[in-house]
């Protein structure tokens, strides 16, 4: 059989995603905050996108102002460009005639104010350049734990060399309090010996809060105990087997502390009084509250509103008007790329109109399906997945996942993930009752060991009540719940109410 090179037509269908659609992806699983900066990102990059200001603007109060009226009048006097007048997107006889400030009505007649000079009023006032002065942005903040550290280092230590190693020190610091890095590290950065760094290091760890530059959790309490003169043997004993404490292990904790049960319950909460983290106590970083994409609020008839949070849609707008005005004069490498700005900016907008419709859409459906949550607490929130949602609202399930990542909820009930309604399914005991979630059957849990009581419940106590109660669960599956819980098994609990101090009289 002859080989040779030949054309072959042939005829195939392929997946092709183009890069709009790839972007329309990627932008329907970002959260609120990385959609702002992907915004953001192409206002700087495509000259033909403009923010919609128009939804950004405060609105106006009720009582009436000047403000407004002084610029119609001055427009109207012909002090104003016809640039300027091309600007405004209405009639000068559309012009609102209020204005969002308060202290509008006490305007003076033009002076130095006009001028940039500040105007006192009767009312004790002041407003510089017409603006009210940024008051929240003159309050002061909490102090930072290595700011704190600093200043008592300017004043415990004089030599430069040992503030040099301190300094250092400080910056090893963690927020919880903790000095992270080994000495002899620090030693051969600085050029000095190991006991140089250590005797400033036994400085350090006099300065306030007590157990702060500590290494590990035993040297933190240790600190703590020795600033309280409260370090005496059988409590160096105890800090110095904490793992037998972890364990619950009393036996042998009272062999090497060498105390009755009594005084190892006092020297247990005494050690329990102690702070494990003493740079928690100082400011840092404010950490962003979370901001929900979408609001859900009871309605008069008895239904629920779904509303989109409009504060974290950005808004952009395409300026025609500049890509008209440019074109008539660009070159032809210069039309294609304003082309191309333009394509892109109009699959910029139709993707963030067509992500906050699918997220409502989604969100909608959530709210129909968890309709008891939302009326009666989380022991009655259904079994759902993304297939349900999908096949409700005929979408794919990878679309629902993706709208359901790191999207936010705000309901009568608190502040919920939208993957939180989302929970696999139990079966009931009976044989034609309800399937139970996942995560209601984990609050049943919590509820069950949190009024135990002295009789603490096993694993299999607890799998027996919640089959009375219908709910038909297997003893492992009631152990990783209740681990992931962060709950303690039954005979560590049993441990525990033992070794809780108890009244004498």
């Amino acid at each position: 059989m002859a080989m040779g090179p030949r054309l072959e037509l042939r005829q195939g269908q392929s997946l092709v995603m183009t890069p709009q659609l790839q972007q329309a992806i990627k932008l329907l699983q970002m959260s609120n905050i990385e959609l702002q900066s992907f915004v953001d990102a192409e206002l700087e990059r495509n000259p033909l996108l403009e923010r919609d200001e128009r939804a950004e603007a405060p609105k106006p109060e009720a009582a009436p102002a000047a403000g407004a009226a002084d610029m119609v009048q001055e427009l109207s006097a012909g002090r104003a460009t016809e640039e300027r007048l091309a600007t405004l997107d209405t009639d000068l006889d559309n012009v609102y005639t209020h204005e969002a400030r308060a202290d509008a009505e006490n305007r003076t007649a033009p002076g130095p104010t006009d001028s940039g000079w500040a105007s006192f009023r009767p009312s004790g006032g002041v407003s510089l350049d017409g603006d009210d002065l940024d008051f929240v942005g003159s309050l002061t903040r909490a102090a930072t734990l290595a700011e704190h550290l600093t200043d008592q280092l300017n004043l415990a230590i004089a030599d430069p060399a040992d503030r040099l190693i301190g300094q250092h020190l400080v910056g090893m610091v963690n927020e919880a309090g903790y000095l992270t890095g080994d000495l002899a590290t620090v030693a051969v950065t600085l050029g000095t010996g190991e006991a140089h760094i250590a005797e400033v290091l036994g400085t350090l760890q006099g300065f306030d809060p007590p157990g702060v530059f500590a290494r590990d959790l035993r040297e933190c309490l240790a600190l703590q105990l020795q600033e309280a003169n409260r370090l005496d043997p059988a409590m160096a004993a105890l800090v110095d087997n904490l793992e037998l404490l972890a364990r619950r292990d009393y036996v042998q904790l009272r062999s090497l502390c060498k105390v009755d049960a009594d005084d190892l319950r006092d020297m247990v909460a005494e050690l329990r009084r102690l702070n494990p983290k003493p740079g928690h106590a100082f400011g840092s970083e404010p950490v962003p509250p979370v901001i929900p994409d979408v609001t859900v609020r009871a309605a008069p008839d008895g239904t629920w509103l779904v509303e989109l949070n409009n504060d974290t849609l950005p808004r952009v707008l395409i300026n025609n008007q500049y890509h008209a005005k440019v074109s008539k004069q660009a070159s032809a490498k210069d039309r294609l790329y304003l082309s191309e700005c333009q394509s892109n900016a109009s699959w910029l907008v139709k993707s963030l109109d067509q992500r906050a419709k699918t997220i409502l859409k989604v969100a909608r459906e959530i709210v129909r399906q968890q309709d008891a949550f939302l009326v009666l607490g989380v022991q009655h929130l259904r079994p759902i997945n993304l297939k349900t949602v999908a096949e409700a609202i005929e979408m794919h399930e990878s679309t629902v996942s993706r709208v359901t990542s790191n999207k936010y909820m705000a309901t009568p009930r608190g502040i919920f993930e939208l993957k939180y309604f989302f929970t696999t399914a139990i079966a009931s005991a009976e044989a034609m009752g309800e399937s139970h979630s996942a995560e209601a059957v984990r609050h049943r849990i919590k509820e069950l060991i949190g009024t135990e009581g002295a009789s603490v419940l096993s694993d299999d106590a607890i799998v027996e009540k919640l089959n009375r109660a219908g709910i038909d669960i297997a003893r492992r599956t009631v152990a990783k719940y209740r681990e992931s819980l962060g709950i303690q098994s039954s005979v560590q609990r049993r441990r525990e109410a033992a070794a809780k101090p108890t009244r004498r009289s």
